[in-house]
């Protein structure tokens, strides 16, 4: 059997949920005094499959904590079976885990498993994200008068959007702080989450509708500074100029914002 066809007959092996081996691998393989064939090839479908389970209980740990072992365990490995590993780096494992989530339960079950399956990615994403190059509170002092105007941002790559209609934040934030883990809610009004990564750290934070509205804009629908200050200026009237300068700065130390150059 050649190297090709080997590797292509142990993986068949490895995705096969009965890991029964077919003889051509069987006969290429050699036991030892201690481990016979059959044994270390199961040893192999056991630990291949544990350290999927491991890195979706790792990747969505607050799932984990929240359905416990068994139920996690059920929900992961029929996800497994229904979408098996593509590609060649784990870190791509649970690209789909929200989606399977959204087909698999009834709505009433799987909205809220969903968000979180979508805020625990969002983390994912933002640590792996490029660095980007954040505006800086320095940078915006070099700025000429007459460049203000005209002023156009992008997000940082590492930027994630979430709009969350469920508690999943004070869920997450349990988790994380080893605190009591509380029940899960609906939201009175859904609220915009952010999730960056700035000086390797990853961040979160929600908005309230205005600001949420205002950032919009300015990275989703391409508001110059001057557009911002229009807008803004529906709500907020004379005031609307020092609000937008506000936010801006308070985006700016966040390290959200790349400047947008035309």
């Amino acid at each position: 059997m050649r190297l090709r066809e080997w590797q292509l007959a142990f993986e068949t092996f490895l995705l096969d949920e009965a890991a029964t081996a077919n003889l051509r691998l069987e006969g290429s393989l050699i036991g030892g005094p201690t481990l016979d064939i059959g044994t270390g090839l199961a040893i192999y479908h056991n630990a291949y499959k544990a350290r999927l389970l491991e890195v979706l209980r790792n990747d969505f740990e607050v799932i984990w904590q929240w359905m416990g072992d068994e139920e996690f365990d059920l929900l992961a490995t029929s996800y497994l079976r229904q979408y098996p590993s593509a590609h060649y780096s784990l870190r791509w494992l649970g690209k789909g885990f929200e989606g399977f989530i959204r087909e698999y339960l009834v709505p009433e079950q799987s909205a809220p498993l969903a968000e979180m399956a979508a805020l625990e990615w969002a983390f994912t994403l933002a640590f792996d994200a490029p660095a980007g190059e954040p505006l800086t509170i320095e940078n915006m002092a070099t700025l000429a008068p007459e460049e203000w105007p005209e002023l156009q941002f992008k997000p940082i790559p590492s930027l994630q959007w979430l709009e969350c209609r469920f508690n999943s934040l004070a869920l997450w934030r349990s988790v994380k702080e080893d605190t009591d883990f509380p029940a899960s809610a609906a939201l009175d009004t859904p609220n915009a989450c952010l999730i960056w990564r700035h000086e390797l750290i990853c961040n979160y934070r929600s908005l309230d509708s205005a600001e949420a509205a205002a950032l919009n804009g300015l990275l989703n629908e391409g508001w110059s500074f001057a557009e911002l200050c229009a807008n803004l200026a529906v709500t907020y009237g004379e005031d609307a100029p020092l609000q937008a300068v506000t936010w801006l700065k308070q985006w700016v130390q966040d390290g959200l914002l790349e400047r947008l150059q035309r």
